[in-house]
């Protein structure tokens, strides 16, 4: 008789294992331990079989006897329904090994031996938050390019942009490590443009005074009543001319006052090569003065709250705002004011270019050329140092054409 629910719930175990048979090979396998485990008992060339269909109460009848029928099909048709069940677990390892998220954390292994822990920090994490939920878990070699686009656009719908374009390149670079190791035969990066598939952002025209209004501007900085870090930070970056980025996330390693140099590493600039800037004497003492303050923390300008981490971004343009220049400058501006002067003083357009590190670089010369100049980079810097000098007391310097 064919068993029933009924009977199934009655079975209690024995000493022994007992074997509660249904029909056409299935039996319930009541074991001294009380577990009801469904076995289908077949042939294959004559030899018998055993196949596991699951756990009572987890596996019903009705699902165990589905299981059974489906099994019976394959055995039909010529499949021994063990071995298709030992090489779907073979194909599911496999897919699960070389599935995207965990070719990419071999790739990420591989590619953060020589960045900053900051920097591959973040990769993994931007990773982990926006293309693993996506695609994480396919087979690396079975991704197409739409899957890519609507990664891509999901997050530019948050208003990511720079993330999505970011997580399109880092997805690139797995894919070819992925082919390198033999775990793919393509990237569908190549056939994406960012271009293609994401709105453009407008460029940003960062607020900044007319260069005739520096003098009255470095003199709030000189008499700013905040914090002496953000005073002595915004004085850097007018001397400096750095991106705001390259300012707050200083670290006091990278810093020679001896040498009178600051050597930014590629990880921390917009173009991703080193970048040089000779420190003028002025810059030097500011270095000197702000040690005092901060040189227990490994960051030149460390938060309030975490000195392991850099103050905030915010934090020059608050300090412009409260001195009146809400909406008419910003950290960044101190660059366009120092390019605009400094061409007008005559200094070499090809120094004022490095020393705003315009220039793209690629990996083959940036060893070269973030160096290129130094000694002309240095004078100009310290030229410059002066005229901010003379913008503060009223003395303002000239200079003649071809300034160095």
């Amino acid at each position: 008789m064919p068993l029933t629910d009924t009977a199934i719930k009655k079975a209690k175990p024995g000493a022994k294992p007992v074997k509660l048979a249904d029909e056409k090979g299935l039996y319930l396998l009541v074991a001294p331990t009380g577990s009801k485990l469904w076995r289908w008992k077949f042939r294959v060339d004559g030899k018998e079989k055993v196949l596991a269909l699951g756990a009572y109460p987890d596996v019903s009848l009705a699902q165990a006897r589905e299981g059974m029928a489906e099994a019976r099909k394959l055995l039909a048709a010529g499949t021994d329904p063990m071995a298709r069940r030992k090489a779907e677990k073979v194909a599911r390892k496999l897919s699960a090994e070389n599935s995207f998220a965990a070719v990419a954390r071999l790739w990420w292994e591989h590619w953060k031996t020589t960045r900053s822990e900051s920097h591959t920090g973040y990769v993994i994490r931007r990773l982990e938050a926006d293309v693993f939920p996506a695609i994480g878990a396919r087979p690396i070699d079975a991704i197409e390019a739409p899957e890519l686009v609507a990664m891509v656009k999901a997050i530019a719908e948050r208003g990511a942009l720079d993330i999505a374009k970011r997580a399109l390149q880092t997805t690139g670079q797995v894919f070819r490590y992925a082919i390198a190791h033999g775990k793919a035969t393509r990237n569908p990066v190549a056939d994406i443009k960012p271009g293609d598939i994401l709105p453009a952002r407008k460029k940003v025209n960062y607020a900044r005074v007319d260069a005739k209004e520096l003098p009255e501007l470095l003199r709030h900085i000189e008499g700013y009543q905040g914090a002496a870090v953000t005073r002595l930070a915004i004085k850097l970056m007018a001397l400096t001319f750095v991106r705001t980025s390259e300012l707050i996330g200083a670290r006091w390693e990278e810093f020679d006052l001896d040498a009178a140099r600051w050597d930014i590493p590629a990880e921390r600039m917009k173009m991703k090569t080193p970048h040089i800037v000779p420190l003028s004497a002025q810059a030097v003492n500011i270095l000197k003065a702000l040690h005092i303050v901060t040189g227990h923390s490994p960051m030149v300008f460390p938060g309030e709250r975490d000195h392991e981490k850099p103050m905030s971004n915010n934090t020059i343009l608050g300090a412009l705002a409260r001195m009146g220049y809400k909406g008419r400058m910003t950290g960044h501006g101190f660059r366009g004011i120092a390019s605009t002067l400094l061409h007008e003083m005559g200094f070499n357009h090809a120094h004022i270019e490095l020393q705003l590190a315009h220039q793209e670089r690629n990996a083959v010369s940036a060893a070269y050329n973030h160096a290129t100049y130094l000694r002309e980079r240095a004078k100009m810097m310290q030229q410059w140092a002066d005229y901010l000098d003379g913008c503060t007391t009223g003395k303002v310097l000239t200079f003649t054409r071809k300034a160095a």
